[in-house]
């Protein structure tokens, strides 16, 4: 059975992940398996998912994909180079290639890119750059851009994620090919472009409760009709109750604080009284707002940079169709697959149920109550 991959979030799903699911299912045939690697309660940005990940999982498999794996949260709030990396590891040994988004999809000019990361040369020029002063993205691009790479595959954020998974796949000897999608710009005066949504533009839609439902694929629209929203503004007061009780100690074992940026966090939490005050305080130019949120997120849930080491004991299955089930026979050779909601004790599972049991906090119509472990969806009329 020939298998390929997809590192996602679907957060939210929309138009052209079902355009890119459909574009996978003619290069595979009816007999190939297509795998979704999803980020679950919790996204690489540092907030909350919109829409619970059970509903994105089978909106997936509504709108072509097969099978449905829960990316494990330490993966999921890691950096771009961290999210692409554990998504390689855990796909590797059971898919032929990974399929993925890019503003320039000419896989030569990606193997480019991720070669010249990887050579010797890149942390010399990568660290003189930083000691201008200048930002991580910034120093990044101007060190590639000394090796000759292309300045857009380093700038544009769907071509700086897919140098990464060709970066993770060449450190990691995986055999793996790539087949790479052009993801166009996706917004018209502001707004979700009809054809082509930014995920961004669509989740201010949905969070500032206008209409939105045109940019979902049909088959999975009555999923998400009436479906909880969740951000990170809504659970602000659970944030801050966190940041205000916690140590010194604890914002020195944060993730991302290096360069003495927890202090600057830790001060901020003490001195501010909003998120977005907090935000403003710390933010540089050297430190983007994806790093800080993420950063918060973690100390809300409790998360260290100790603990975002650990790769993942298991990974969780979310949804599937008879092909799925097909394709998590060779996936479970791995040994590393369990069902959504079967029970596990340990560190990493009690970390898991413990970010489980947070989400509702974020849901923008108050805090929900935590629901029961969640059950594998089963679906079997699918494409």
């Amino acid at each position: 059975m020939r298998i390929a991959g997809i590192i996602c979030e679907y957060n939210p799903l929309h138009l052209g992940h079902r355009r890119q699911l459909s574009a996978l299912r003619a290069r595979l045939g009816d007999d190939g398996a297509i795998v979704c690697l999803m980020s679950g309660d919790y996204v690489q940005r540092g907030a909350p998912a919109v829409f619970p990940k059970d509903l994105r999982a089978q909106g997936a498999i509504l709108c072509g994909a097969d099978l449905v794996l829960e990316l494990p949260v330490t993966a999921s709030l890691s950096s771009a180079e961290g999210f692409a990396a554990r998504g390689v590891a855990i796909l590797a040994p059971f898919c032929g290639a990974l399929s993925f988004g890019a503003e320039d999809p000419d896989p030569a000019g990606l193997w480019q890119a991720a070669e010249a990361l990887l050579s010797a040369k890149f942390p010399p020029l990568l660290r003189e750059n930083l000691d201008r002063g200048v930002s991580f993205p910034a120093a990044r691009q101007a060190a590639l851009a000394t090796l000759g790479v292309d300045p857009a595959l380093s700038s544009k954020p769907n071509n700086i994620l897919a140098v990464e998974y060709c970066k993770a796949i060449l450190s990691q000897g995986a055999k793996m090919e790539i087949w790479p999608l052009p993801r166009p710009a996706g917004m018209t005066e502001g707004l979700p472009d009809p054809e082509n949504p930014a995920a961004s533009a669509l989740r201010a839609q949905i969070e500032g409760g206008r209409p939105f439902l045109a940019y979902i694929p049909e088959p999975a629209r009555p999923l998400f009709s009436s479906a909880s929203v969740h951000t990170l503004a809504a659970g602000e007061r659970a944030v801050l109750a966190r940041l205000r009780a916690m140590e010194e100690a604890d914002f020195q074992a944060l993730p991302y604080g290096s360069e003495g940026l927890w202090r600057k966090l830790w001060k901020a939490a003490r001195r501010e009284a909003t998120l977005e005050a907090i935000f403003a305080a710390v933010k540089s130019k050297r430190y983007p707002r994806t790093r800080l949120q993420r950063m918060v997120l973690c100390a809300a849930l409790g998360l260290t940079e100790a603990d975002l080491a650990v790769s993942a004991p298991y990974v969780r299955v979310l949804a599937l169709n008879r092909r799925g089930g097909e394709a998590l026979k060779i996936a479970r050779q791995t040994g590393v697959f369990l069902n959504a909601g079967e029970k596990t004790d340990g560190p990493f599972s009690r970390l898991e149920r413990r970010g489980e049991d947070l989400y509702g906090l974020f849901a923008q119509g108050g805090p929900e109550a935590p629901g029961p472990g969640k059950k594998v969806a089963f679906l079997e009329n699918c494409p």
